[in-house]
């Protein structure tokens, strides 16, 4: 059984720890934050074997066999190099990053020193995925040229949003879940980038991106950390559309034709969090000694990050690093 270990005791790190509590082939083993109290009352919540009031202290347990890293974007970095240098496997939250440069540096290390690095980019372990990838591939809606999506939360009194030092904004929380939602349905060279960003308090808040394929298919997308949106996505084909609710984690997904008509319709099997898929993923992939998984690649996790660069590139806008 895969011993798993937290780094970090925030809001995410709970999510993580209620999930894999529910688990059958992965044991709840170690926790750390920066104090050894809160990582105490943190293990005893969610039955966790040991604290540790140290990142540096938890890495030292050779019985880890995989990190779950959960602190604040701006400090992934920094704490997956700590994880790699202390040969631990890691399954990092997103953004993986803050910028494409620091994802390739982590896995280069990481291929050199024959580790597992997996970013918990849920959407793409989920079920829902190979469920709205089947539609595409059966031709149902005919040959997908567009697709449009947005998704946004209310998060005026989250203070880590709203710091440049902890790589906030829109882009990196939310941002990201529209491109890795754009490439699994346009998996093609991106040839064009348009963005256009609203800022409060040093950081992007509100953001409009559009994302040219191979000069042929458009994905039109927003995203806001002011604004509660309804996170739909809808695909549109040459004879149908598709209708995902909710591209955060896919509640319903519908399918129309050219005639509006509804003609399938499908519903998400119960999930413990959805946080599951990725976990089981990243199980099975070090139970085969692979270094990366199959749903979320290297190449993908770099292939986002380098869109993220080239966006922040036409706001003129950058975040400092953390090393």
């Amino acid at each position: 059984m895969i011993k798993m270990a937290i780094l970090g005791a925030g809001a995410i790190a709970n999510k993580m720890a209620c999930t894999i509590q529910q688990m059958d082939n992965v044991e709840s083993y170690a926790v750390a934050a920066r104090d050894e109290s809160r990582a105490a009352a943190f293990a005893d919540k969610y039955s966790i074997q040991k604290a540790y009031g140290s990142y540096e202290q938890m890495l030292a347990d050779d019985q880890i066999d995989l990190v779950y890293i959960a602190v604040p974007h701006s400090h992934h970095y920094r704490y997956m190099k700590m994880c790699l240098e202390a040969n631990k496997n890691i399954l990092c939250e997103k953004p993986f990053t803050v910028n494409a440069q620091q994802a390739k540096e982590i896995l280069l290390l990481a291929k050199q020193k024959k580790l597992f690095v997996a970013e918990a980019m849920w959407t793409r372990y989920m079920p829902s995925r190979k469920i709205i990838s089947d539609i595409i591939a059966s031709n149902t809606i005919g040959e997908v040229r567009s697709l449009s999506a947005n998704i946004g939360y209310q998060l005026e009194d989250k203070t880590r949003i709203w710091d440049i030092n902890l790589a906030g904004g829109a882009l990196l929380d939310v941002g990201c879940y529209l491109l890795s939602f754009a490439r699994m349905v346009f998996p093609k060279e991106v040839t064009d980038v348009q963005s256009t960003a609203i800022f409060k308090e040093g950081v992007d808040a509100i953001d409009n991106i559009c994302l040219t394929f191979d000069n042929a298919f458009l994905a039109s997308m927003q995203c806001s950390v002011m604004t509660s949106q309804n996170r739909d996505a809808t695909i549109f084909g040459t004879t149908g559309y598709i209708e995902v609710k909710n591209i955060n984690n896919p509640e319903l997904i519908e399918v129309f034709n050219a005639d509006f008509e509804k003609i399938e319709s499908y519903t998400v099997d119960k999930q413990i969090t959805g946080f599951e898929y990725q976990v089981e993923a990243c199980v099975k992939a070090i139970e085969n000694k692979d270094l990366e998984c199959e749903q979320l690649p290297h190449s993908e996790i770099i292939a986002v990050m380098e869109l993220m660069d080239r966006i922040r590139g036409l706001w003129g806008y950058e975040i400092p690093l953390i090393q």
